[in-house]
């Protein structure tokens, strides 16, 4: 068994989904790995990791007219909101998503379906310096 990690620094441009996998597949690229597990571990709380269609931008559109519906800023009788209107909404939003996300790895690729994409989901509006830890085990 071999271990590698990685830290991927992104830098999000305010609320929206941002794709990583091809960084991830890069990772997994030079590792020389053929069979294990990748795990991706987002180190914020008002942000989050999806497994989405990526082929579709619609989808990444609606996703966000959704959320904004279930859990819009500013919302009266929040306590937290000491960075703005979109602090606790972006809370809401994280908690309801994933900080963790694991994928396999097959023959040296990870196993996402054709239309699958992985993407960190930044919940505030104004941009973010976003870091995300890659592990990965396996032969």
């Amino acid at each position: 068994m071999k271990q590698l990690t990685e830290h991927l620094e992104i830098q999000s441009h305010g609320r929206g989904l941002f794709e990583i996998t091809a960084a991830l597949r890069a990772f997994v690229s030079k590792s020389d790995l053929h069979d294990g597990l990748l795990t991706v571990f987002c180190r914020h709380t008002s942000a989050s990791l999806l497994i989405q269609e990526n082929a579709d931008p619609d989808v990444r559109h609606d996703l966000e007219a959704f959320f904004k519906k279930l859990s819009p800023d500013g919302q009266t009788g929040w306590r937290h909101n000491n960075e703005g209107p979109d602090d606790m909404s972006a809370h809401i939003r994280s908690a309801l998503t994933q900080s963790t996300l694991g994928i396999p790895l097959v023959n040296g690729e990870l196993v996402l379906g054709t239309w699958q994409g992985v993407y960190l989901w930044e919940h505030r509006t104004r941009p973010h310096h976003r870091q995300i830890v890659l592990h990965l085990i396996g032969a």
